[in-house]
């Protein structure tokens, strides 16, 4: 039974009668219980059992905040995973904010989210934003090489026009950024700083950790290798080991 050193221990404590599940003595040998729902306790006491760690790749649709939740009661990334019937506490890794769309990860493992989010580790993060107008090479360079935006300096991006297409307003581009810090919405602000405005933005890669099936509002575990590129050690590893020694 969950929580218990072994099956031989909890058989023994089951035999004696000193184990409660959901408020009623347990008898029976083998009997399953589920530490995120059932009350298990031991000579009276609950046991604190050690949740199952998770990892999970949503596409969050625009409208949707990426919080546990939100005062003004705005649908949330948590509830669509409550929707779905999936039990237990997660959070999301990092921001992506309402008006835009894409993945994001949840988890309940604290160690893993500072390794994906921290800015430390500058995790590459890629979106595709359908700007309005078409911006020239002079443009370009200002995303590509940093500009000031809300008194920062931005660090360096891969930024490349992908397509011209028609919109509402007129002409609209289509770009990809790849960025390595995660500021309150920076491609926006970038675009805003060339006056060149998003009118749509979609995360598609976190890391190199990708997924063109999921639509607006499905999620999927991460895979073990997903998770294992999300984590593996990089130079930054390295550095911070080194100033900490």
């Amino acid at each position: 039974m969950y929580g218990i050193a072994s099956r031989r221990a909890a058989d023994e404590l089951i035999a004696q009668g000193r184990v409660d599940l959901n408020g009623k003595t347990v008898t029976e040998l083998g009997t399953k219980a589920n530490p995120d729902q059932d009350d298990i306790r031991v000579d009276g006491r609950r046991l604190k059992v050690a949740p199952v760690k998770r990892y999970l790749l949503m596409y969050k649709p625009a409208g949707v905040v990426a919080t546990r939740s939100d005062p003004q009661r705005r649908q949330t990334v948590i509830d669509l995973v409550a929707a779905a019937g999936v039990t237990g506490y997660f959070y999301p890794v990092g921001r992506l904010d309402y008006d835009s769309e894409g993945l994001i990860i949840l988890t309940n493992d604290g160690e893993f989210a500072e390794r994906v989010s921290h800015p430390r580790y500058e995790m590459e993060r890629t979106y595709e934003a359908v700007i309005e107008g078409i911006p020239d090479e002079r443009d370009l360079e200002r995303l590509r090489k940093g500009m000031l935006i809300d008194g920062r300096r931005t660090l360096p991006a891969r930024v490349k026009q992908l397509r011209v297409v028609s919109g509402k307003r007129g002409t609209q581009s289509v770009l990809e950024f790849v960025i390595r810090e995660g500021r309150n919405r920076q491609v926006r602000k970038m675009c805003d700083a060339i006056a060149h405005p998003v009118a749509k933005l979609r995360r598609t890669r976190i890391g190199n950790v990708t997924d063109s099936v999921l639509r607006p509002g499905d999620f999927r575990d991460l895979t073990a290798g997903e998770i294992r590129e999300l984590t593996k050690p990089t130079g930054k590893d390295t550095k911070k080991s080194g100033s900490e020694s």
